[in-house]
């Protein structure tokens, strides 16, 4: 029995991300599945999915992704995460800072014979490079 949109996601980010096991981007993604949302342009198939895997891993120690919420509709599956880390690594593209970021992300997987064939990513990456400190928070507008 194929598994369920839900299931697939929870195992994806499961061992994916809290397992760190490249394996499972080959297992549970179809070879010519799309990601939206994680640079300028979708990334097509495991190949080019795992150099962002790599960036992040090496970026973000102890990272851990949470499912708090998941909604099915057919074959799609919305995924509300949270994630937590370390930012230890230059992989992002600046020296790491070590200091703890906490942020949440929507993902969307559209699944087929029991891989992700697609996926739409929003994550609050904003919230992360303020917590880094690479970006500064605005300024709140004064109460009246």
């Amino acid at each position: 029995m194929a598994q369920t949109p839900d299931a697939l996601a929870r195992e994806w980010f499961d061992q994916v991300w809290n397992q760190l096991d490249e394996s499972a981007i080959d297992r549970l993604m179809h070879p010519e599945g799309i990601v939206h949302g994680l640079g300028p342009e979708p990334l097509r198939g495991p190949d080019q999915f795992k150099p962002f895997f790599h960036a992040f891993r090496n970026a973000l120690g102890g990272i851990r992704v949470d499912i708090t919420r998941t909604v099915v509709q057919g074959d799609t599956c919305a995924v509300l995460c949270h994630v937590v880390a370390t930012h230890v690594g230059h992989t992002l593209g600046a020296p790491a800072t070590d200091r703890a970021v906490d942020f949440t992300g929507i993902t969307m997987l559209r699944v087929k014979d029991g891989r992700i064939v697609e996926g739409w990513n929003v994550f609050d990456f904003l919230t992360m490079y303020q917590q880094i400190g690479w970006v500064g928070n605005p300024v709140l507008p004064a109460s009246p």
